[in-house]
């Protein structure tokens, strides 16, 4: 009879301890909202068409990235993944979605590029597909090529199929 009474007493210790368990298992603990980055209405994949200082399109639908910097601190980057003019620099964010750099050194080679005119329009292109998206322009100036300004202007990549080039 002991022993039938102290496995039923071992049961019900191991039960209690499995329905506490899962009480505290289940309790939410703080904020779990990571938040985002202070460029992240900024960040993205476009397509961008490159045009030189004639206004004449050297290159179309480039895929480019933009995305914040490891200290978050309103600095941006710009990559176009090393294909056209193999650069990625970082400028530096305003709230108003302009942004410019000057003498930005380049992550994929020795040259500098200035940055200007840069800016986000929040709906202000239309995807391949037909969807409003953001539109990002700037001018950039390289090193090696001082007084010729190229420009860029492209869309916000959205994912879907009928928007990809």
């Amino acid at each position: 009879m002991k022993m039938k009474n102290l496995k039923l007493n071992i049961s019900r210790v191991l039960v209690a301890i499995l329905v506490l368990t899962s009480f505290v298992a289940c309790d939410e603990v703080g904020d779990n909202d990571p938040g985002g980055t202070s460029v992240k209405a900024l960040a993205g994949d476009w397509f961008i068409t490159i045009s030189n200082s004639s206004g004449v399109a050297i290159s179309e639908h480039d895929l480019f990235s933009t995305y914040n910097t490891a200290a978050n601190d309103g600095g941006l980057w710009l990559d176009d993944h090393e294909a056209v003019a193999e650069f990625k620099v970082k400028v530096m964010t305003k709230a108003d979605g302009t942004f410019s750099a000057s003498a930005s050194a380049n992550e994929y080679n020795s040259r500098t590029v200035n940055i200007t005119e840069g800016k986000v329009e929040k709906k202000a292109a239309t995807s391949l597909g037909g969807h409003k998206v953001d539109k990002i322009t700037f001018k950039a100036e390289f090193s090696d090529e001082p007084g010729v300004i190229y420009s860029y202007e492209g869309h916000k990549r959205t994912g879907f199929a009928e928007d990809e080039y």
